[in-house]
């Protein structure tokens, strides 16, 4: 209690004390030179000089200061006043003025320039701001000149307890071992306090626990959380809440405190066993279950999670370990037991296992509790099941000759039921097998025989599929694979590998290996093929070749002489019999084309037809062919040419005498006069004598040059009009440079304004007996002759 009141006493009085301290010396060195002294360290000399006397003085200093304080958050009804400023050039008589500048003047501090008082208006704060610089001068006040130079000097605002400490990372969590021994590091927490850490004991903390014990404890200076009690078990409780508080001032009362929390987990440890939750499973299965198929399901708890919870299972006694097996499940951790071998009912009908649980991952600290491991028995019943049938081989494998006759048995396969019933079992094959049903079984017994010959060059195997079938439940099938081979048998002769040509050059030497032919055999003898060669024996004394046998199977043809001619024998055939080694032999004759070329010294091979004997020495076969190639395309081209010119000399018309085509005008329409000028040429009527030659047509461009036609001989006057349109339309008719259709002229303008009138009679009122031709004599001479056949006419119609 003493200590507390003493730290409380040296709080409150140690800014008072240093004021008083600093500011005594001032105030006793003032009488000096009557002048006021304002309390602080640091100052500003300045020099007096008497201008009345030059007499030299000691410097002096006219004000010392060089800081002040004032307490932050103090507030009161008046300003708090912070300090004086005097100096003593001051006589008295108000003639001094003092200025203050600087950090919050004017604002913050003010200062009266009559006395020099200087003034707090605001409450401070000294986590905002913990110092402040001004600058104080001494000028006069009707001049505004400065007396002494400004000197600078500092208020410092002086710390009280009015922050409370604060945990800026809380909240916090952390995690420690179960089982863990008591002071055992858990965390750190750290809490942080605005005020001044060198100025008292406000920023000065302690630390506790609210909430947590007898669990946890803290260090009070560090901070440091620990383990309090030993043995935390997590499965009991694996969470725990602790409320830690941090106080200033020492932790002594009046002080200010914040708290925070502290979640802390417990992590797990392999501290518990796995434990099965029976002694005794049972389980029952088919005796037809599949390999591999899971037929139950045993698990071993463990208090432990993750990792220190994985178990293996494992089965270490029974009479079944080679029968069944047990796996663990990654995701349940269970022990899944599934079936390694078939099982059968009528051979052994129930098992019994010992099946163990251990943890795969081991705590040494925790062994002396026990072994982390459990068992338990597992019971399983084999239960009868209605099996397909079972063949006595797995696959079966037969031979037959390809020459054996139909029907003949070739196998025999057997199969019986394994149930305690002992269905009857027919057979079947699977026509699937044997599209070509070739082969056929017995239903009752299994006997496989032949239905339709073999042929071993055709097919050596023979794959089928046998099906074992119950009576009493046609659902219960087997199936079984069955091989048959076909064995060889010599039928097969004989022949030559290829057709064979050979070439006999007429330079030839007696002796010379002519061809050299090989054979072959369908058959596959089961020491290899041998073949023996011989000529005919009408060919044996042949007086142009013979033949020799090679030790590789293979025959060799030879010339007997020399001197061949092409021009004497071209060709020369020469049969030779291949027989084989097999039982009987079999045998067959074969010829050989012999050619005779004409061949270069070094024995190539140059022509081998009669009539390249008789061509150029120097020219070849391909030389003749591509000169008659050329002369042939010479002819095709002269034989289009002159075809295209004769079809461009043709006329478009072709005049048949049989081929009549009229070009017949018909004059229905009158004319319009002098302005039609689209109808009929009216200058031909007028003047026929003066168009002797051909007017060409201006539709087409005739292709053949028309002969103009001889004019006609002159005509009177009175000439006839028909007629003259007679010849013109037989001209027409025969010029081949018309075109081939009708041509038709349709006058259907009629013209106007012509001096002769209008020659319709449409419009007429009167008919042809009313009127008067006599007009047409006033027409001039060419319409005299129109006027007297016209007057002709009506006096004939009145007689």
């Amino acid at each position: 209690m003493p200590e507390r009141l003493t730290e409380m006493l040296m709080d409150t009085w140690t800014p008072l004390i240093i004021l008083w301290i600093t500011v005594l010396p001032s105030i006793y060195m003032a009488p000096m030179n009557q002048s006021q002294v304002l309390p602080s360290g640091s100052s500003t000399g300045l020099k007096r000089l008497n201008e009345e006397q030059r007499v030299l003085h000691r410097s002096r200093r006219g004000w010392v200061w060089n800081q002040m304080f004032v307490l932050e958050e103090f507030s009161g009804p008046e300003p708090i006043l912070v300090g004086r400023l005097h100096t003593d050039l001051d006589p008295g008589s108000s003639k001094i003025k003092y200025i203050l500048s600087g950090d919050g003047a004017g604002t913050i501090f003010v200062i009266n320039d009559k006395t020099g008082d200087i003034h707090a208006m605001k409450r401070l704060d000294r986590e905002e701001k913990a110092e402040y610089t001004l600058t104080a001068q001494a000028v006069d006040r009707d001049t505004n000149q400065p007396l002494e130079p400004p000197s600078e000097f500092i208020i410092k605002v002086q710390d009280i307890n009015d922050n409370p400490p604060e945990f800026v990372e809380g909240p916090y969590h952390a995690t420690v071992p179960e089982m863990s021994v008591v002071g055992t590091f858990v965390t750190k927490v750290t809490a942080t306090d605005a005020d001044d850490p060198v100025y008292g004991n406000s920023a000065k903390l302690v630390y506790s626990i609210l909430e947590g014990q007898p669990y946890f404890s803290i260090e009070p200076h560090t901070a440091i959380i620990k383990t309090a009690l030993p043995n935390m078990d997590r499965e009991a409780k694996e969470e725990y809440f602790v409320v830690i508080q941090a106080k200033d001032m020492g932790g002594h009362m009046g002080g200010l405190s914040g708290t925070t929390t502290v979640t802390i987990t417990l992590s797990d440890v392999n501290d518990n066993p796995p434990k099965f939750a029976q002694s005794l499973y049972h389980f029952s299965v088919m005796e037809d279950v599949a390999l591999g198929e899971p037929i139950g399901r045993v698990r071993a708890n463990d208090l432990d999670i993750g990792e220190n919870a994985k178990s293996s299972y494992d089965i270490i006694e029974g009479d079944g370990m080679d029968v069944f097996e047990i796996t663990t499940d990654a995701q349940t951790q269970d022990g899944i037991i599934r079936v390694r071998k078939p099982l059968d009912f009528e051979t052994k009908k129930s098992y019994t296992l010992k099946v163990e649980a251990a943890n795969i991952h081991i705590d040494p600290r925790f062994l002396s509790g026990g072994p982390f491991k459990d068992t338990a028995t597992v019971k399983i019943v084999v239960e009868d099941a209605d099996e397909p049938p079972v063949f006595s081989s797995p696959t079966y494998l037969l031979e037959v000759h390809e020459n054996a006759a139909l029907n003949s048995v070739l196998g025999q396969v057997t199969a019986h039921d394994p149930d305690v019933s002992s269905s009857p079992i027919r057979f079947s094959i699977d026509r699937h097998t044997d599209l070509e049903r070739q082969f056929n079984i017995n239903a009752e017994d299994g006997k496989i025989t032949l239905a339709t010959p073999l042929d071993r060059e055709t097919s050596t195997w023979h794959n089928i599929t046998i099906v074992a079938t119950e009576t009493r439940n046609h659902s219960q099938v087997s199936r079984v694979p069955v091989a048959i081979k076909v064995l060889d048998v010599n039928d097969n002769a004989p022949e030559f590998a290829s057709e064979h040509e050979a070439f006999l050059c007429e330079n030839g030497k007696p002796g010379q290996v002519i061809q050299i032919v090989s054979a072959v055999d369908k058959d596959d003898p089961k020491n290899g093929h041998y073949f023996l060669y011989s000529l005919l024996p009408e060919m044996v004394n042949n007086p142009n070749f013979t033949i020799k046998k090679n030790e590789d199977n293979t025959l060799s043809i030879l010339a007997k002489h020399s001197g061949f001619s092409r021009q004497k024998q071209e060709v020369y055939l020469l049969p030779i019999v291949i027989s084989d080694s097999g039982t009987p032999p079999m045998s067959s004759t074969g010829t050989l084309t012999i050619r005779v070329c004409g061949c270069s010294s070094d024995g190539i091979v140059q022509s081998c037809n009669v009539e390249a004997y008789v061509l150029p020495i120097g020219l070849s076969m391909g030389a003749l062919i591509a000169i008659l190639a050329c002369i042939i395309l010479l002819l095709v081209i002269v034989v289009l040419f002159v075809t295209l010119r004769r079809h461009k000399n043709e006329p478009l018309i072709i005049k048949d005498d049989e081929d009549v085509r009229e070009n017949i005008i018909r004059y229905d329409d009158e004319g319009g006069g002098e302005e039609d000028t689209e109808a009929f040429d009216i200058a031909t009527l007028q003047n026929p004598d003066g168009i002797n030659g051909f007017l060409p047509r201006k539709d087409i461009k005739p292709d053949l040059q028309f002969m103009p036609r001889q004019g006609l001989a002159p005509v009177p006057n009175g000439v006839d009009v028909d007629e003259f349109i007679n010849v013109r339309l037989h001209e027409a008719d025969n010029d081949p440079t018309a075109p081939p259709y009708d041509s038709i002229q349709i006058y259907g303008y009629e013209g106007k304004g012509s001096a002769a009138g209008s020659l319709s009679s449409l419009e007429s009122s009167t008919s042809d007996s009313d009127q008067n031709f006599d007009y047409l004599s006033e027409w001039g001479p060419r319409f005299k002759r129109l006027g007297e056949l016209y007057s002709v006419g009506e006096s004939d119609k009145e007689t």
